[in-house]
């Protein structure tokens, strides 16, 4: 399969990036709350229960606990990083297929949206690690019964840099690059390839996807996403959210550490609340950006 493509204004997709990635934390952010608390857990001791048997049972004791706001923890981190983030994403996303490209009116394959979509995934990284490790720090806040340590994303913030610096702010640097780049080659090569394979069966070549179809088509973008991400984001998580020295090489270490441990099955805890979340997230996501775009385009057509 293949796509055209097509230039979009910088500015238009800055703002429709981060409309479309606003509508994203707003609908997913609680079962990533619940993702965040099931991968940083303790491993199990023999003879006593785990603090989460799992997804339901997480959520049962969030809102007991700390009430529906519980769900809500961390949000602020991500939500004031969405716009720079999909901003970035998009237009890494865009600069990509213009690299890949020989002339402006190629026809890409697969392959070449697959590469476009890793330079999107390396171009959000430098906004992408600190916002996930102080929303990661947020979020599993009071899950293991420990005192609150951060007021806010604002102190947690102020807090890293006085304990350890820009280093201790982009901690889990290299495992969110294993995480994203070959995610974002995935999350945008599905969305494209499923627009065109649902334009092609509708037969709607010229008034483009319905609501139903986009919606289908970014749900089904965040579900692969996810499929491949997940080992590389229990990893980050348990990296961002360690104290620090227990991990002196990074991911190097977390690896072997979590493979000891808990064996291959260690990688993809979360993954319940991961997938929940990957379909009517990114379906909100491409609806937002969509939606954005086309108002853009029709408010300021020369923006």
């Amino acid at each position: 399969m293949s796509e055209k493509a097509a230039p979009i204004s910088p500015l238009k997709n800055f703002l429709a990036g981060g409309f479309g990635g606003v509508c994203l934390v707003v609908v997913g952010h609680p079962l990533d709350t619940i993702k965040v608390r099931l991968q940083t857990q303790p491993a199990v001791v023999a003879g006593q229960p785990p603090i989460y048997k799992g997804t339901v049972d997480c959520f049962v004791k969030i809102v007991k606990n700390e009430g529906f706001k519980g769900l809500y923890k961390g949000m602020a981190a991500p939500v004031v990083g969405v716009a720079p983030i999909f901003a970035l994403s998009f237009f890494g996303y865009g600069v990509g297929k213009k690299l890949v490209a020989s002339h402006p009116d190629q026809q890409l394959g697969i392959h070449q949206l697959f590469v476009a979509g890793a330079i999107s995934g390396v171009m959000t990284t430098v906004v992408m690690t600190p916002g996930e490790r102080i929303k990661c720090l947020l979020q599993i806040q009071q899950g293991q019964g420990a005192a609150v340590k951060y007021a806010g994303p604002v102190d947690c913030a102020v807090k890293l840099m006085k304990e350890g610096g820009i280093k201790s702010m982009y901690k889990g640097t290299c495992a969110t690059l294993l995480r994203d780049v070959p995610a974002s080659s995935m999350y945008f090569m599905t969305y494209e390839t499923t627009k065109k394979a649902l334009v092609n069966l509708s037969g709607n070549s010229g008034t483009g996807l319905s609501p139903f179809q986009t919606l289908f088509a970014g749900g089904f973008a965040g579900i692969l996403n996810w499929a491949v991400a997940i080992p590389a984001d229990v990893m980050k998580s348990r990296l961002q959210t360690a104290p620090e020295g227990t991990y002196p090489r990074g991911v190097r270490d977390v690896f072997p550490a979590l493979l000891r441990e808990e064996g291959p099955k260690g990688f993809f805890k979360g993954i319940a609340p991961v997938m929940l979340r990957a379909f009517p997230a990114n379906a909100a996501c491409f609806m937002g950006f969509e939606v954005a775009l086309s108002f853009l385009n029709w408010a300021a057509p020369n923006l």
